[in-house]
């Protein structure tokens, strides 16, 4: 059992190489989300536990129409079209990047909420989307979530373009469809050449997201784990922390700012 006494340890121990160490990922999951209101849609309760997952593929959104009708409703229904605001984990975050001891935020989450927090956008590398604009699939027109959020508020079950009738999609990566490719060649760079990397709030399971610290291990980097609940990179994390992101990481960061500005 973790101990407060082992808490404030470990705590000290992840600030301290965060101090030492010259590029520093922050890898962030669902864990970090649900703490500002967003459903984990894997866990239980969340999404799937109410909805098949394989009705929501990227092939049955491009060939069906009732598929697409289902989707949105998911997506209405998910908690993710709400007005929601980052946590003190998005905040810790975003202060080690003003410290100077950051490189970047590699990110399983869609909901912009790093950037909110006062992450650089470029630093931030979302593997899955950003469910903040929705995108055409004919014409490439972008719309910002909350106009498609309006539509779907006044009866639009399946909104379609304006401009070109075409299929508007959430510009977050389904199912069945493969991640962004340039986003995820960087968080792998990033990940194989940083000196330490923070794991907060993600299982460590879904793929090829949960291979980072692996690249990250390989390159010789020190590995932090933050979480609630197991992960198969325990037995080789250096600090393991059982607890809530927005918990952990404020304390992590303010020491870091106390030894930085004494």
């Amino acid at each position: 059992m973790q101990t407060d006494n082992d808490l404030q340890a470990k705590i000290d121990a992840v600030a301290d190489e965060i101090l030492r160490s010259e590029r520093v990922v922050v890898f962030t999951g669902a864990g970090v989300s649900t703490e500002s209101g967003i459903p984990d849609f894997r866990s239980p309760g969340g999404i799937w536990t109410r909805f098949d997952p394989d009705d929501f593929t990227i092939q049955k959104f491009l060939s069906s129409e009732s598929s697409r009708r289902k989707q949105w409703q998911v997506l209405r229904e998910g908690g993710l079209f709400g007005t929601v605001e980052p946590n003190p984990a998005h905040y810790a975050i975003a202060k080690l990047e003003s410290l100077g001891k950051l490189d970047c935020v590699i990110t399983q989450n869609i909901d912009n909420l790093h950037q909110r927090a006062g992450n650089s956008p470029d630093r931030v590398f979302e593997l899955h989307g950003n469910m903040q604009w929705v995108v055409c699939l004919n014409c490439g027109k972008r719309y910002e979530t909350g106009e498609i959020m309006e539509l779907l508020k006044k009866g639009v079950d399946i909104p379609h373009c304006e401009a070109c009738k075409g299929i508007l999609k959430p510009d977050v990566v389904f199912f069945g469809e493969p991640l962004p490719f340039q986003t995820l060649n960087a968080a792998i760079e990033h990940s194989k050449q940083c000196d330490l990397f923070i794991s907060i709030g993600s299982s460590l399971v879904v793929t090829p997201a949960a291979y980072m610290p692996a690249y990250a291990l390989e390159g010789g980097a020190k590995l932090a784990i933050i979480n609630i609940g197991d992960t198969p990179f325990d037995s080789r994390a250096h600090i393991r922390i059982e607890g809530k992101a927005g918990e952990i990481m404020p304390p992590i960061t303010e020491r870091v700012s106390r030894r930085l500005c004494a």
